[in-house]
């Protein structure tokens, strides 16, 4: 697998510190494209989080996922999340190490106390010190959030103080593109309400971070899903259901879980887990197989293969 090093300098550490009226959770920038230009460390959003500790939970599950693998599990490093600003909304995204599962946290301008974000995309540091404070959040006391240094840093930067080097495999880059493309063919094959949807996810094996089990399939019932032994009409394909143990930081605060994917057709295929929280969504996205990455579906090199993409591609040549 082609690998290449990533070196991400951040001005200080991302923390969560107590402030005037409540809390602050600052997460700090790494390199990133602007409507500007490329920036050290650019800023998308302070303001304040409607649902704190829904936004911390969420969180959490997002770099879960970022330092964990499903197949041939092996100690490493894991790369931090990548948060993207996009007017309306704070996207944070990261992918296993294997490729396999694609995490994806976003904070709605609901959640975001209706103020607008920035527009850009950048990693964030979440390093341990930083897990373990919002490990410990339990309450909604007022919590402001800051994507990227606030003033003061700016003004007085004179150099990065927190450096990672970590490998970036060129498969991770590829998974991002090809988990879109594949998610575009997805309709909604299930809604459960909170109830059933926390009953529903606490039903499913946890793995130790290697998931050996293959596919099962579950049938909407009612407000529920059932499980079946094979890929009976209108059933969902719930690829190593194991790799869905990220979605359990979130579920105190859960208000309905979504489900997409395409029809079954009795091959294992992938699907996507919703779990809508209080002006956000945490969103997990599953490969077919715990052994097969997003990077190698093929999925963009079909979409550029089309008439239309021949056509798009001529008026810009």
């Amino acid at each position: 697998m082609t690998r290449s090093t990533q070196a991400l300098a951040y001005s200080r550490p991302s923390a969560l510190a107590t402030a005037p009226g409540g809390r602050l959770l600052g997460l700090e920038t790494s390199g990133g494209v602007t409507p500007l230009g490329a920036e050290a460390h650019p800023g998308f959003f302070s303001g304040l989080l409607t649902s704190p500790r829904a936004a911390a939970r969420g969180l959490l599950a997002v770099a879960d996922v970022a330092g964990a693998r499903y197949h041939q599990r092996v100690v490493g490093s894991s790369l931090d999340p990548v948060v993207t600003g996009n007017g309306d909304r704070l996207r944070f995204e990261s992918f296993s190490g294997c490729c396999g599962v694609y995490a994806r946290l976003d904070v709605l301008r609901e959640g975001l106390d209706g103020a607008d974000t920035g527009h850009g995309t950048t990693n964030v540091d979440v390093n341990n010190p930083l897990r373990e404070a919002l490990s410990r959040m339990t309450g909604d006391d007022p919590l402001h959030l800051r994507v990227g240094p606030d003033e003061m840093t700016v003004t007085t930067l004179e150099g990065p103080v927190v450096e990672k080097k970590v490998p970036l495999p060129d498969r991770w880059l590829r998974g991002f593109a090809e988990a879109q493309v594949i998610s575009a063919g997805f309709d909604l094959r299930a809604e459960l309400p909170a109830a059933e949807a926390v009953r529903f996810l606490r039903t499913l094996p946890r793995g130790s971070g290697t998931a050996s089990r293959g596919a099962m399939w579950v049938v909407p019932t009612g407000r529920t899903l059932r499980p079946t032994t094979r890929p009976v009409r209108g059933a969902v394909c719930l690829p190593g259901p194991e790799r869905l143990a990220a979605l359990q930081r979130v579920l105190r605060d859960a208000t309905a879980l979504r489900v997409y994917g395409p029809a079954a057709d009795g091959r294992a295929v992938s699907s996507a887990w919703e779990v809508v929280l209080p002006g956000m969504r945490l969103t997990l996205t599953l490969s077919p197989d715990a052994a097969r990455g997003f990077s190698g579906e093929g999925g963009v090199l079909e979409a550029l293969a089309t008439e239309e993409a021949a056509r798009d591609a001529e008026l810009v040549s």
